[in-house]
């Protein structure tokens, strides 16, 4: 990697969490409570008045992009405040802007080395299985114990293309987005098993290829097209 390429990332990096910083003060300046149960969000934005949405949007992006603030209570919150179909929208719309900064972030900063060294694995090599991914991304999508930041970041260095996830993103997350939404009430998942159940979602994810390439005439391995790019 020659030095504009390191300066590159490196600029990359140092924007994305100039950013997130920028975005914290914000709104730790404008009175965001430190509890983020849904009750005490939505009272929040119902005291921003019109800046409320983008503020909320603000939130979702930052709590995917950083990590470990969960997304599902600001979906419960954005549902008190603004109604389920609004605040589903507002919440998908924050998400998924989150989640495109974290996988250009893993894709700008790792892919390359994790395919320099798991190259002949069907969900990291050049050629890797479009369809496998998609479905991979989308069905963690539809699970909230999967960690949403992790995920976003995982899918960055894999093969996956942008836009298959985008769409893999946006249709997984809007039926729990929708459903929390509605729920508008305090709820918490535990942090440790959100971490868990990604690691086994990205174990599998890496494994499941290796083994059905070995079955390349199975059902299954043709539907994935492993051997070949969707």
């Amino acid at each position: 990697m020659n030095r504009s390429q390191w300066a590159f990332r490196l600029t990359f990096l140092i924007i994305v969490a100039l950013v997130m910083g920028a975005i914290w003060l914000l709104l730790r300046q404008l009175g965001m409570p430190v509890s983020l149960a849904p009750e005490a969000l939505a009272e929040w934005l119902n005291q921003q008045g019109m800046s409320g949405p983008l503020l909320l949007m603000l939130l979702m992006i930052l709590a995917v992009v950083v990590g470990p603030i969960p997304t599902l209570p600001i979906s419960a919150a954005s549902g008190l405040v603004y109604g389920v179909f609004t605040g589903t929208a507002i919440s998908v719309s924050g998400a998924l802007a989150g989640s495109i900064i974290a996988f250009y972030l893993a894709r700008v900063l790792g892919r390359e080395a994790v395919r320099r060294k798991l190259g002949d694995n069907p969900v990291f090599s050049a050629t890797g299985s479009q369809r496998f991914l998609f479905m991979a991304v989308t069905l963690t999508r539809l699970i909230p114990l999967f960690s949403f930041a992790l995920i976003s970041y995982a899918a960055g260095v894999t093969a996956i293309s942008f836009w298959r996830y985008a769409l893999a993103t946006t249709l997984g997350m809007l039926p729990m987005t929708f459903v929390f939404a509605g729920l508008g009430h305090s709820f918490e998942l535990s942090p440790l098993l959100t971490v868990v159940a990604a690691v086994v979602i990205l174990v599998v994810m890496s494994t499941l290829p290796l083994y059905l390439s070995r079955r390349p005439h199975s059902r299954l391995s043709r539907f994935l097209h492993l051997d070949t790019q969707a």
